[in-house]
């Protein structure tokens, strides 16, 4: 039996829902806080396709996988509604917008030289992201931290991943075995269901089919095709010393390290693209980063300029900008293909377990953590918007960002405080929100007042 759809025919219509993925495609800006927000308040609030519950049980499962872990909640989220295809769909169309976007700014790039347009053009949008980032941190960690134990949980998680840079996955596992031990020593904690008064959540998402083993080996042999036959055609046909070879095995070993999220492997993809292999120069790669930023999809899109410009500038016998576009398509896919592989792998064990006491208990103790680790990027995004130049301080074994006071962009921080008051104070319409965002950050840009 193959889980290709849940067990019954979910209320969510596929038609909706890919119109819904295609909206969060577009307008999923701000890196992995400001993307896991834009769902919450979509998926959870607006849609209520999904509880609070299914949510960050999806959420804790991605936060442990390599690679985008917004893109993966999607997809899983996607697989939960419709099946393999809802997975596909949704995964896709997450990164989709975002890619063809970095591939026109690659485009540009090359043939004017100059991306200051389009950095006008995003900056509005950026600047309202913060209201989505700070929405959803007030929302999940209303919901998700029911106990004082869990708020200090959460505090301990956010020190010791912005003050001591501690390793994500460290923070999960030892999250994880807190929990472990507070399902017996302290259960009205850990088990949301044991405390006195707690209510049973609703959820209309009905339990997947499980495959078993014939499903996982269906999986692999997909990924297989789909992942490494690629990867051997281009050795045997163009070599190692190829470009096209040489991005297709550097983002392969990028796709299973990439734990912790973007941040974790952008310093790491800037060292191998400039210092190894010469793709780009420094100030490109910085250029390539804030435009990421400033672009829907996830953070580490940047890959997609990093493998045109590669390609670009060694075409071989190739068009210069054809060789660009198929080494940014090359490039992303290569990393993209395992995060759908993970989900489709792991998401039936996962869903399967879901029950369990002990991974319940666990699974409170990582949500916990998992909004501390939220707090930080949203911290970190929110002093790269605001602030021209960020230093980082080193003492006592913290490293702490500090921000340069005389650098800070008032016109975003004045954006921002507005886009905030619209949302949580008069509730207006997320759309509506990033649109006059943006068309007051290009009126900004224009004026040279940004």
């Amino acid at each position: 039996m193959i889980p290709t759809r849940p067990a019954t025919v979910p209320a969510v219509a596929f038609s909706e829902a890919l119109r819904v993925w295609l909206k969060i495609g577009f307008i999923s800006f701000g890196g992995p806080a400001g993307q896991i927000a834009l769902m919450h308040r979509i998926l959870v609030d607006e849609k209520r396709w999904v509880s609070e519950t299914r949510f960050l049980h999806a959420l804790n499962y991605c936060m442990l996988l390599p690679g985008p872990e917004a893109q993966q909640l999607a997809t899983y989220i996607g697989w939960l509604l419709h099946g393999t295809r809802g997975g596909i769909v949704a995964g896709l169309l997450f990164i989709l917008p975002g890619f063809v976007l970095m591939s026109l700014i690659a485009v540009a790039y090359v043939v004017y030289g100059d991306l200051g347009w389009m950095q006008g053009l995003l900056f509005g949008m950026q600047a309202a992201t913060l209201a989505i980032v700070i929405e959803a941190l007030i929302r999940v960690g209303k919901k998700a931290l029911k106990h004082r134990a869990l708020y200090a949980l959460a505090a301990i998680s956010f020190v010791a991943i912005f003050a001591f840079g501690m390793p994500f996955p460290l923070i999960v596992l030892a999250a994880g075995l807190i929990g472990l031990l507070g399902s017996r020593l302290a259960p009205p904690v850990f088990l949301p269901g044991s405390r006195p008064g707690a209510a049973a959540e609703h959820d209309s998402v009905p339990d997947p089919v499980h495959g078993g083993a014939s499903w996982s080996l269906r999986v692999l042999l997909c990924g297989v095709l789909l992942w490494g036959v690629p990867i051997a055609l281009l050795l045997a046909t163009l070599g190692a010393q190829h470009v096209f070879t040489q991005e297709a095995i550097f983002f392969s070993k990028m796709a299973v390290v990439t734990f912790g999220g973007a941040y974790a492997v952008l310093a790491y993809m800037n060292q191998q693209a400039v210092a190894r292999y010469g793709w780009l120069m420094p100030g490109e790669m910085l250029q390539g980063l804030a435009l990421a930023e400033t672009t829907p999809g996830p953070l580490i899109m940047v890959l997609t300029y990093v493998g045109f410009l590669g390609a670009y500038r060694d075409p071989g016998s190739l068009p210069p900008l054809l060789s660009g576009l198929l080494g940014g398509a090359l490039s992303t896919w290569v990393t993209f293909v395992p995060c759908f592989l993970w989900i489709f792998l792991g998401a039936p064990y996962i869903e399967r377990l879901r029950g369990n006491r002990w991974l319940s208990a666990a699974l409170t103790a990582i949500t916990a953590a998992v909004v501390g680790v939220i707090l930080n990027l949203s911290i970190w995004f929110a002093i790269h918007v605001l602030f021209a130049q960020v230093d980082t301080v080193k003492a006592f074994g913290l490293a702490l960002p500090l921000p340069r006071l005389a650098s800070l962009n008032l016109p975003a921080l004045l954006l921002g405080l507005a886009a905030i008051v619209a949302l949580l104070r008069y509730r207006v319409n997320l759309l509506l929100t990033l649109g006059i965002s943006a068309a007051i950050g290009i009126a900004l840009k224009l004026s040279g007042l940004a």
